[in-house]
C-alpha cells in the first residue's frame, strides 16, 4: 500500500498484531472478535461522521481507560466541533458483537479465495447465459467514494449494464432530477454559511432539528446573534424544528407545488422579480408563469387548496418577496413524493425569478440524508448516471468515459431504478443481485414484494459489516466488509465538501474493504483496469476522470486533486468542489456568474402542473401515513441500536396520531395498534399528540425484524414513484389504524438476547448490560413459571428465583438473581399495573442487590431516594423527564439555559431543547 501504511506495519508487529495478505491488500488483522483495537496516532485521528449528510468532522483518540473517545473536530468547516447525540455516542457503537467476520457461501464459512471465486463464477455464468442485464448491483450512500467508483466502473464499464442503483434513490434522487432540469447539472448551489448569512430560512419538508441537528444548531446560533433572521417551517407536522419558527405552515400533504406555484404567481403580480437576471440568464418563464396563474391564481385559492390560513400564506409570500437573502432548505418531505421533482423545481423557479442564487445567504438548498449520497452522485451511483456527473444518455459522454476506462462494453442505456429493479428480480429478469452496505428488505417501499424478490433470486450476494439483517437472511453469499473506523477513503457532504474518512481501528478477522472485494472479483472475471493498490489510487483516477476533456463544460471537476500521492491523500483536508487544476482552494457557491450547465448557459424555468399524491384516502384507508426518522436513531439501527444512550429516548416503534383520530377508533395513548395499508401491516405503540394534523399519522422507519416483531414501516408504504426521478412516495400512503387486542402485556429485562417465544408482539432495545423487551401476546401459556424458566434457560452460578403468580395466569412477576446480581426480570399484567422501567434497569448495574432492592423488585417500587429519572429526554447526559420536571418545579427553572446550567441537559448537541421548552410550558 502507501508509505504511511507500510511505515505502520513494523510497529504493529511489535505490538503482537498478525498481518494477513490477500492479493494486493495487506492489513493488520485484529484476531479478537469481541473488542475493537485502536490503531491510530495517540494524538488522535481526524475522520468524518458516518451518519447524515452534514458530514461532521471528528477527532478519534484513545481515552484514559484504553477505550475510544470521539469528539467534534473544531477545524472542520461543517461542524466547527459540534456533534449531535448520535455522533457523540459513536464510541458506544464500535464493539464487534454482531459483526460478520468470515465469508459465507451457501450456509458454510469459507476463505476469501473460495468466496471470490464463487462470486465471479456465478456472475460469469449468469452473464454468459442471460446477458449483462441479468446482473444488478444495489449499493448505498454508506459506501465511501472509492468503493462507489469501483462498483460503477465494474458494472457500467465492464459487465456492460447500467443495472446499478443505490439507496440514495430513496432520499434525494428527486432533488438531483430537479437540479438537472433547471441548471443542466446536479449542482447544489449553496454552502452551510448561507444559513448564517441569510435573513430568511424556509425549511420545507425538513425536520432539521432531528435529521440534521448540527446544521439546525448553526441556524439557532445565527438567530440568537441576529434575532431579525426569520424562519418559516412548512410541514404537515409541528416538528421540533418549529421551536425556532416565526411561522409554521401545516399544509395539506402533497400540496407543495400549489404553495410555491402560488408564491411565483404572487411575486409576479407584485413586480418582485430580478428582471435583469431573468432576461439574461434564464429561459422558459412565460409558460411557467401561465401554469402558476392557472393552478394558483390567488392567495385565497392557494390557502384553500393547501388547507392553510390565508393570512399566514400572505405573510409567507410577503416575507419571501421582501427578503433578498432567502435560503429555501428542502429535504425528504419534498423529495419522497410521486411529484418530488416538480416540487423541487417549483422551489427553484421562485429563486430564479428573484435572482436569489449564487449569492451569499440565498439559494435553493437540498440537504442530503446519507453521509456519502453526494459522493455516489459524483461517481454515477444512480442507474441513469455516468461517472463524474456525466449523462448515460449522452453519446459524447459515453464515448468519453469508454475511452478513459478503456471499456468497449460500456452500458449504452439507463438501467433499472430501485423499485423497478426489485420487481425485475421477482419476475426473473434479473438473476444475480449484489447488495452492498444497505438493507432493502427494510428500507424500500412495499417490502413484502422486496422479500419475495430476494427469496426468488437465483444468486443473491450481500456485502455487509453485520451478521444479521433482514436482507442477509436471504443471501447465498455473505461477504464481510469493513465498517466505519476500519475503512479508509473519502465522502462528500451536502455542501459539496470532500472530507477524508480515516481508519483508526484494526480490521477485525477476515473483514475487507468494499473496493478490494470488488476489484478481486473484477480481476477474476478477466476485466482489466482494476489493479488498485489502495483508495488513494482510486481517488486519483476518479479525480482525473472529472477533468478529462472538461473545458468548464461540466460542473463536477476535482482534477486539482488528481496529482495527490499517498501522503498527500492521507493529509487531504476538507475542500468544496469544483476543484479544477486552475482554481484553489475550492468554490463555496455555484452560479455566481449567472452561467449554468445547459446548452446555452441559461437556467430553465420548469412549468409545473400540480399533481396530487398517487393514492387517496378512502373509506377503507381513511388516514394518510407519513414516515421519517426519530432524533437518536439512524436507518435500520445496525449502529445506533448498539447504543443504550441512543435507544433510551425512543425505545419502541410507534405511530403518532391526533387524539381526534384515535377517539374515532377507540385508541388510547400507550395502547398497541395495528396500522394497515393495501400493502401490509405493522403493530406499533400509540402516541397521541396534537402536533399531528387530523387525518394524518406518522411512524418512524428504523425498526425491523432484528428489533421488533412487526414494525417494518416499509411494508406499509405504497410503491408509487416519481416519473422523472424514480423516487418512492414515502410521505403519503393511505392507511387505517385499529386497536391491537392482546390477551396479556408485560416487559422483560434480561442479560440474554433471546426473543420470548410467548409473545406475539415484542420490541427490544439495548440498555446498559441488558436487553429491554416490551411484550404482548394473543394467548398466555398454561403455566407462566414453567414457560419463563424454559425460555431463560440454565445459567451457571448460585441461582435465586423470586416469583409471584396468580391463579388466573393474568399476573406473573419473576426475578432471577445469579450470584447476587440481577440476571433477568419479567413482569406480566394489565398495562395500567406495569411499573416504570427506569429504576429496574438501574438495578442491573449493581454488583449485589440489597435486601431493600430485593423486596421492591417484583413490585417495581424503589426504596426512597432511589427513584429513576424517567424516560430519557437528553441523550447526551442521560437526563430523564422526571428529573427535569422535578428541577423545573422545585428550582423554578424557566428557560432551557437554566436547565442546562443545573443539569447539563441541552448543552451538548441541543437536540432536546424543543422538548425542554415543552416541559417548561407544561409545568
Amino acid at each position: 500500500m502507501g508509505t504511511r501504511w507500510l511505515a505502520q506495519k513494523e510497529d504493529l508487529r511489535q505490538h503482537g498484531v498478525s498481518l494477513a495478505h490477500d492479493g494486493r491488500w495487506e492489513t493488520a488483522v485484529n484476531p479478537d472478535t469481541a473488542n475493537p483495537r485502536f490503531a491510530g496516532d495517540e494524538a488522535g485521528i481526524r475522520t468524518t461522521c458516518p451518519y447524515c449528510g452534514v458530514g461532521c468532522g471528528l477527532v478519534v483518540s484513545r481515552d484514559d481507560h484504553d477505550g475510544i473517545r470521539v469528539r467534534g473536530d473544531d477545524e472542520h468547516p461543517a461542524n466547527h466541533g459540534r456533534l449531535c447525540s448520535k455522533g457523540a455516542a459513536l464510541g458506544e457503537t464500535l464493539g464487534l458483537d454482531g459483526r460478520l467476520l468470515q465469508p459465507v457461501v451457501d450456509g458454510g464459512e469459507v476463505d476469501w479465495p473460495t468466496a471470490l471465486d464463487t462470486v465471479s463464477e456465478r456472475l460469469r455464468n449468469v452473464i454468459d447465459k442471460h446477458g449483462p442485464d441479468a446482473v444488478a448491483f444495489y449499493v448505498s450512500g454508506q459506501l465511501l467514494t472509492e468503493d462507489y467508483y469501483v462498483a460503477n466502473k465494474l458494472m457500467k464499464g465492464f459487465i456492460g449494464s447500467a443495472n446499478i442503483d443505490t439507496n440514495s434513490r430513496l432520499c434525494m434522487s428527486s432533488a438531483v432530477a430537479a437540479y438537472k432540469r433547471a441548471f443542466g447539472s446536479d449542482s447544489v448551489p449553496n454552502c452551510y454559511e448561507d444559513l448564517e448569512q441569510t435573513d430568511l430560512v424556509v425549511l420545507t419538508g425538513s425536520n432539521l432539528a432531528w435529521c440534521h441537528p448540527v446544521l439546525y444548531q448553526r441556524l439557532v446560533q445565527a438567530k440568537k446573534q441576529r434575532p431579525a433572521l426569520r424562519v418559516v417551517v412548512i410541514d404537515p407536522r409541528r416538528t421540533a424544528s418549529c421551536d425556532i419558527a416565526d411561522l409554521h405552515l401545516p399544509l395539506k400533504s402533497g400540496t407543495d407545488t400549489l404553495l410555491f406555484g402560488g408564491l411565483l404567481n404572487w411575486l409576479d403580480s407584485q413586480g418582485l422579480w430580478d428582471k435583469a437576471f431573468v432576461e439574461r440568464h434564464t429561459q422558459g418563464l412565460d409558460e411557467t408563469l401561465a401554469q402558476a396563474r392557472w393552478y394558483a391564481p390567488s392567495i385565497d385559492a392557494v390557502a384553500a387548496q393547501c388547507g392553510l390560513d390565508a393570512a399566514a400564506v400572505e405573510r409567507f409570500f410577503t416575507w419571501f418577496g421582501e427578503t433578498e437573502r432567502t435560503v429555501t432548505l428542502f429535504s425528504q418531505g419534498i423529495n419522497q413524493s410521486s411529484s418530488g421533482t416538480d416540487k423541487g423545481n417549483s422551489i427553484i423557479n421562485c429563486h430564479l425569478f428573484t435572482g436569489r442564487i449564487g449569492k451569499p445567504g440565498a439559494g435553493p438548498f437540498s440537504i442530503t440524508g446519507q453521509p456519502n449520497a453526494m459522493g455516489g452522485r459524483e461517481v454515477g451511483g444512480l442507474s441513469n448516471q455516468l461517472a463524474a456527473h456525466m449523462d448515460l444518455e449522452n453519446p459524447a459522454h459515453r464515448d468519453l468515459v469508454s475511452r478513459f476506462w478503456r471499456a468497449p462494453s460500456l452500458a449504452q442505456r439507463p438501467g433499472l431504478k430501485a423499485v423497478d429493479l426489485f420487481r425485475a428480480v421477482e419476475c426473473g429478469e434479473v438473476k444475480a443481485l449484489w447488495v452492498m452496505a444497505t438493507n432493502p428488505a427494510v428500507s424500500l417501499p412495499d417490502t413484502e414484494q422486496v422479500r419475495r424478490a430476494l427469496a426468488k433470486c437465483e444468486c443473491l450476494i450481500v456485502s455487509d459489516c453485520v451478521a444479521e439483517t433482514d436482507t442477509l437472511s436471504h443471501a447465498a453469499i455473505r461477504l464481510p466488509a469493513l465498517g466505519w473506523g476500519e475503512k479508509d477513503g473519502t465522502v462528500t457532504n451536502s455542501e459539496r465538501c470532500i472530507s477524508r474518512q480515516r481508519a483508526f481501528l484494526e480490521p477485525p478477522a477476515d473483514s475487507r474493504p468494499d473496493w478490494w472485494i470488488l476489484t478481486e472479483v473484477a480481476k477474476r472475471m478477466g476485466y482489466p483496469g482494476f489493479d488498485y493498490e489502495g483508495p488513494a489510487e482510486i481517488f486519483a483516477e476518479h479525480a482525473c476522470l472529472s477533468g478529462f476533456e472538461n473545458d468548464d463544460e461540466r460542473d463536477f471537476d476535482i482534477s486539482g486533486l488528481s496529482a495527490l500521492d499517498e501522503p498527500g491523500y492521507a493529509r487531504l483536508k476538507p475542500q468544496q468542489w469544483p476543484l479544477p487544476q486552475t482554481r484553489s482552494p475550492g468554490t463555496a457557491r455555484l452560479f455566481s456568474d449567472g452561467r449554468f450547465f445547459t446548452a446555452n448557459g441559461k437556467a430553465n424555468f420548469i412549468a409545473i402542473t400540480p399533481r396530487p399524491p398517487a393514492h387517496h384516502p378512502d373509506q377503507a384507508y381513511p388516514l394518510v401515513l407519513n414516515t421519517g426518522r426519530v432524533r437518536d436513531h439512524w436507518h435500520t439501527m445496525t449502529r445506533t441500536g448498539k447504543s443504550p444512550r441512543l435507544s433510551a429516548h425512543t425505545s419502541e416503534p410507534f405511530v403518532a396520531l391526533h387524539p381526534q383520530d384515535a377517539a374515532d377508533v377507540g385508541l388510547r395513548d400507550g395502547q398497541l395498534a395495528t396500522v394497515i395499508s393495501a400493502h401490509g401491516e405493522a403493530t406499533l405503540r400509540v402516541q397521541l399528540t396534537d402536533t399531528q394534523a387530523v387525518g394524518q399519522v406518522f411512524a418512524p422507519i428504523h425498526w425491523n425484524d432484528q428489533f421488533a416483531s412487526a414494525a417494518r414501516i416499509g411494508s406499509l408504504v405504497n410503491p408509487a414513484v416519481d416519473p422523472a426521478s424514480g423516487q418512492p412516495e414515502f410521505k403519503h400512503t393511505p392507511v387505517r389504524v385499529m386497536p391491537y387486542r392482546a390477551q396479556w402485556h408485560g416487559f422483560l429485562l434480561t442479560r440474554h438476547g433471546l426473543v420470548p417465544h410467548q409473545a406475539s408482539y415484542w420490541s427490544k432495545i439495548r440498555r446498559d448490560g441488558l436487553w429491554h423487551f416490551e411484550l404482548a401476546g394473543d394467548a398466555a401459556p398454561e403455566n407462566w413459571a414453567d414457560s419463563v424458566r424454559v425460555q431463560l434457560g440454565e445459567v451457571d452460578g448460585n441461582v435465586e428465583w423470586r416469583e409471584f403468580n396468580d391463579s388466573t395466569q393474568r399476573n406473573y412477576r419473576a426475578a432471577r438473581i445469579v450470584d447476587g446480581r440481577l440476571d433477568s426480570l419479567i413482569i406480566i399484567g394489565p398495562t395500567s399495573d406495569l411499573p416504570p422501567r427506569d429504576w429496574l434497569v438501574k438495578l442491573f448495574q449493581r454488583e449485589q442487590l440489597t435486601d431493600q432492592e430485593r423486596h421492591g423488585l417484583l413490585r417495581g417500587t424503589p426504596p426512597k431516594g432511589q427513584e429513576g429519572g424517567g424516560k430519557i429526554v437528553c441523550s447526551c447526559f442521560s437526563v430523564g423527564v422526571d428529573t427535569l420536571n422535578k428541577a423545573i418545579r422545585e428550582q423554578g427553572l424557566d428557560t432551557p439555559e437554566a436547565i442546562g446550567e443545573a443539569l447539563n441537559a441541552g448543552t451538548n448537541c441541543g437536540s432536546c431543547v424543543p422538548e425542554l421548552r415543552r416541559l417548561i410550558a407544561e409545568q
